[in-house]
This record gives structure tokens, C-alpha cells and sequence, in this order.
């Protein structure tokens, strides 16, 4: 396709998953009630969100447009979460045309499963969230109450889910190159242990400056790093099994096979009709 066909096709999609996104937020406006009172389970579920007497769980607002914003953001929330199989599919489909046959059968298969692995990581965070946020009540004087703003509290638990959930989605992006040939066992053994530094490293910068947390989303991570690094090594066995040259450098000879192949045998038997 021309290049103007491209940018047409590119502005038909995404003015597709910018109208299934608006669909989808007028499930999170219908819905709002219920996910907010989901989304502040955690906190409502500590002694020290009972601030106010009587008041129950208390949540402030410090703006006149803070309660819109936080609506806002969990309408779009909501909408691409519960649409995600659709415009996932717009995307797709405007980069299917240009893969092979073998990298969409993958594509089928690895879409589902990140989707699974999101969903899991952003799970683990929200079960995780009310022992975070009692740890890090726990710093605070004896004097002192914590007034969240509404703001705040979804900030945080919206940053929270969605780290997780990448996070829990890279080591099958691991997979996925060493399957297409542009990650080799060989190197992920060579940084094994730069890579598990770095989760813990990104662990820590994501999360609360608290430990729960941060072993939370690091220890998983190292867990199903391992479990894609124990893919990419069966998998490049399998490849070797196949193709002996496949994990030969550019600047290294292979083996020469001296045994005649049917080309020779053709021409053998052509040159004895010829005598």
C-alpha cells in the first residue's frame, strides 16, 4: 500500500478504538458506584481510614473539580478494560498484514495469555494494597491522621495495577523474541543476574518506599523470568536439533556435508544415459 493508504487506514482505527473506548466509559459512568466502592475496599478496610467519627471511610476532597477527575479516570479505566479484546483487534488488524504466517499463529496465542498475566498482576497488587498502606501508616506520629484525597488514592491504586500487570507481561515479551530468533538462551544466561538486579531495582522505583510491595511485584517477576528463561532454553535446543546452523555466528564456518544429494544423484544418472 502507498504510503497515504497507510495513514488513511492508521486514522480509520484509531478513530475505531477511540469510539469502542467512549462505548466502554459509558459502562464505567453506569457503573461507577460499584468499581469506586471496589477500588477503596482496601483502604476502607483499615482502622485508620475511620478518621472521622461516625463518618466511616474517609476519603477527602481538596478541589472543586477533584471529584470529576477521579470519575473521569475511572470511566476510561473501566472502558479499556472491558473493551480491551476490541480495540486490541483494531490494532491488530492493522498490523497483521505485514506478519508472516508463523508470527500470527503466535500473535493468537500470546495475546490471550498477556491479557491473562495482566489481569493476575493487577490482582496481586489490589490484594496486596491494604498491607501496604498499613505499613506505611505505621510511620506516622501518634499525633498524626492520615486525610487521603481522592485523587491521591486512585492515583495510587490505578499506578499500582497497571505496573504490575507490564510487569508481569515482560517475561513473556522474553519469549516472544526468543521464539522469532532475536533472543537466544545464551544471552539471558549471560545477564541472568543483571536482569534479576533490575527487577528488583525497578520493583523498588515503582512501588511504595515500603518492602511488602516491592517483593510483592520483584519476586513474581524472578519467578516467571526464570520460568521463560527454562522456555527459551528447550526451545533453542529444539531449533539446534533442527538446524545445526542456527546458532552459528555470521563469522563462523559450518560443517561441510559431503554426502551426495539427490541434485548429484539426478546428474549421475543423466551422464550414464549420456554414455
Amino acid at each position: 500500500m502507498p504510503l497515504m493508504d497507510h495513514l488513511r487506514e492508521l486514522r480509520n482505527r484509531l478513530a475505531k478504538v477511540l469510539l469502542i473506548l467512549c462505548l466502554g466509559a459509558v459502562l464505567g459512568f453506569v457503573f461507577y458506584d460499584q468499581i469506586w466502592d471496589f477500588l477503596t475496599k482496601p483502604y476502607c478496610s483499615l482502622p485508620a481510614s475511620q478518621v472521622v467519627e461516625g463518618g466511616g471511610c474517609s476519603l477527602i476532597v481538596t478541589g472543586p473539580f477533584d471529584a470529576f477527575f477521579v470519575a473521569f479516570k475511572i470511566w476510561l479505566f473501566v472502558g479499556a478494560l472491558v473493551t480491551s479484546p476490541l480495540w486490541l483487534y483494531q490494532l491488530w488488524a492493522f498490523v497483521a498484514p505485514a506478519l508472516h504466517g508463523s508470527e500470527k499463529k503466535y500473535a493468537y496465542i500470546f495475546a490471550p495469555l498477556a491479557g491473562v498475566l495482566f489481569v493476575a498482576g493487577a490482582s496481586l497488587a489490589y490484594m496486596i494494597t491494604a498491607l501496604a498502606l498499613q505499613m506505611l501508616f505505621g510511620f506516622l506520629p501518634e499525633d498524626a491522621d492520615p486525610y487521603l484525597t481522592i485523587g491521591e488514592y486512585l492515583s495510587y491504586m490505578l499506578i499500582m495495577m497497571g505496573m504490575f500487570g507490564l510487569g508481569f507481561v515482560m517475561p513473556l515479551l522474553v519469549v516472544l523474541l526468543n521464539i522469532v530468533g532475536l533472543l537466544s538462551h545464551e544471552a539471558i544466561a549471560k545477564w541472568r543476574r543483571v536482569i534479576i538486579f533490575c527487577a528488583f531495582l525497578v520493583a523498588a522505583v515503582v512501588t511504595p518506599a515500603e518492602p511488602i510491595s516491592m517483593l510483592a511485584l520483584a519476586v513474581p517477576l524472578v519467578i516467571l523470568f526464570e520460568i521463560a528463561e527454562l522456555f527459551c532454553f528447550f526451545n533453542d535446543r529444539r531449533r539446534k536439533r533442527r538446524d545445526p546452523t542456527s546458532e552459528l555466528d555470521d563469522d563462523e564456518i559450518s560443517e561441510l556435508d559431503d554426502r551426495p544429494s539427490d541434485l548429484d544423484e539426478l546428474e549421475d544418472s543423466d551422464s550414464g544415459k549420456g554414455d
